[in-house]
């Protein structure tokens, strides 16, 4: 069992507030009569352990949650590839919530990143459906 909520009634959004694709996919989330738990990672610290299990969840590594093209990140990682640990790619989410790449939707053990705020439309179902692919 994981530390992140497993409810098929509820969606969970984290997305950053510090963003255009956060700030719309989250007026899209709230437009729908989906229940909806939202989590400004901006404004909310989440665990090393969240994730990393949010990474699991997606099939991926931490390094893959980052926008690493991000101007933020170049500014301190330079626009080369970078090899940090999975403990420093938490860092880099926790102190940098802004370079998270698009906003991560959560439905049961269901999970998966939208980086096109129209996108969530399509997941977020109708009359109480879970996240469909």
């Amino acid at each position: 069992m994981g530390v992140l909520a497993e409810d098929h009634k509820q969606l969970t959004l984290l997305y950053s507030s510090e963003t255009t694709v956060g700030k719309q996919t989250l007026a899209y989330a709230e437009a729908s009569d989906k229940n909806v738990l939202t989590i400004d990672v901006s404004k909310t610290k989440v665990t090393g352990t969240q994730w990393v299990e949010i990474a699991e969840r997606l099939g991926t590594t931490v390094s893959h949650l980052v926008n690493t093209t991000h101007p933020d990140f170049v500014k301190l990682y330079g626009s080369e590839a970078v090899n940090l640990s999975t403990d420093d790619w938490v860092k880099v989410l926790q102190k940098q919530p802004e370079v998270l790449k698009g906003c991560v939707v959560l439905n049961g053990l269901e999970c998966l990143i939208v980086e096109n705020p129209s996108d969530i439309v399509k997941y977020l179902g109708v009359e109480g459906e879970d996240i469909k692919e």
